[in-house]
């Protein structure tokens, strides 16, 4: 999917630091259900500790919380490194070791989150005592959030306090898996369920009842049709895997019995968008079929009938010209020529969206090891993002 490096990254001094805190962090299980608070005092300990200054931004519940850690003067503009603290569940998975224990095999660690995104969390920790070190005349930001994994929720709070902070940055990388390629774009995202009510009755008089599993299947076809317009005549990039829009059914819940005519049925779907498309606008367009098509046809047996529609997921897609400053510095940190985009989702997106900050996303592992057992990253992985850091720090210091 990426590009390969131009050269092998070497042995890295750091690699025993970086591990021990890869291990720390892999050992706090921040699935998104649960706290993440415990990682957030350790992570905010060890930074105050080396000079940092760390800010904290706890969402509604005190539950959760993200961080905002400056090194170097904060009231000139700087750059942003931004991950996220929480992972996905593992449950129902098969590991072969325990995924909130790391495990190091033939220049492999294993754990959950260490590639996304945890091992970039813990080389930027690793080197945050050389940031502080060193003569910068430029600041270096950490910015850590919460719950990237259900809809990219706590890194908004910790833009909105970036921007209250009044000194816009010049740029951030965002530490995804990407091998440490240089991508500059990334899909789009608008998902949503949306529930049916019928009518029930006996399914031996069925003409009576109203049936929301039968309206959801039109429903579902509707998000077909549409999901395969784009693709034969919607917009195209060619950089991406799947160079067009896309759009699918997911989730469909409903039924009891096969003797009973349903009377609910909830139907998940989702649009990812290229730049050239708005998967919002194209989420509503389907819905519209819903509300003018499907409803009345419902209401005029039972008026009781009709949908509920719940917003799930929102965010907005990442595109960042090729010829950027930003990508030009990325490109040269990271010993690059090309760049790539990818179709999941990333922080990205927002923080150029709501931040007015250029981004980029790069960091090391890969993605297609994320989210499924014995998720790994590879020693040489975590070497090579410490290169690209120790020349953004260089770069800050000119």
């Amino acid at each position: 999917m990426y590009p390969s490096p131009t050269a092998s990254s070497p042995a890295d001094p750091t690699l025993p630091a970086i591990t021990d805190l890869l291990a720390t962090l892999v050992a706090f299980e921040t699935v998104s259900s649960a706290t993440n608070l415990p990682l957030v005092d350790h992570v905010e300990a060890y930074c105050r500790r080396h000079g940092a200054a760390v800010e904290r931004v706890t969402d509604g519940t005190g539950e959760k919380a993200a961080l905002w850690v400056t090194v170097g003067p904060a009231d000139r503009p700087g750059y942003v490194l931004s991950g996220h603290s929480d992972v996905v569940p593992v449950e129902g998975q098969d590991w072969t070791h325990d995924p909130f224990r790391l495990t190091a095999i033939d220049g492999r660690l294993y754990g959950r989150g260490t590639s996304d995104m945890k091992g970039f969390l813990a080389v930027c920790l690793a080197l945050l005592p050389e940031m502080a070190a060193a003569p910068l005349t430029r600041p270096l930001h950490l910015a850590i959030s919460y719950d990237e994994e259900v809809g990219c929720l706590g890194v908004r709070p910790l833009i909105a306090h970036m921007r209250e902070r009044g000194v816009m940055p010049l740029g951030c990388f965002v530490g995804e898996p990407t091998g440490m390629a240089v991508v500059i774009g990334h899909k789009g995202k608008y998902g949503a369920k949306v529930t049916f009510r019928g009518r029930a009755c006996h399914s031996a008089l069925a003409p009576v009842g109203v049936n929301a599993i039968e309206y959801a299947a039109r429903f579902i076809d509707r998000v077909r049709l549409t999901a395969e317009g784009l693709s034969r005549d919607g917009a195209r990039d060619e950089l991406y895997d799947v160079p067009h829009t896309t759009g699918l059914t997911a989730l469909v819940q409903g039924g009891t019995a096969l003797n009973i005519v349903p009377d609910r049925c909830t139907v998940g779907f989702e649009f990812r968008a290229i730049a050239g498309d708005d998967p919002r606008g194209l989420a509503e367009t389907v819905l519209a079929y819903a509300r003018d098509v499907l409803v009345p046809e419902m209401q005029a047996r039972d008026p009781s009938c009709g949908i509920a529609v719940e917003p799930v997921i929102d965010y907005p897609g990442l595109d960042i010209a090729p010829d950027a400053p930003l990508v030009t510095v990325a490109k040269r940190l990271a010993g690059r020529n090309g760049h790539a985009k990818v179709s999941y989702g990333t922080e990205a997106g927002l923080f150029q969206s709501l931040g007015d900050v250029p981004s980029v996303v790069i960091g090391p592992g890969d993605i297609a090891r994320a989210h499924k057992a014995d998720e790994y990253v590879e020693t040489a992985e975590l070497a090579e993002c410490a290169v690209f850091l120790r020349r953004l720090i260089a770069e800050s210091c000119a």
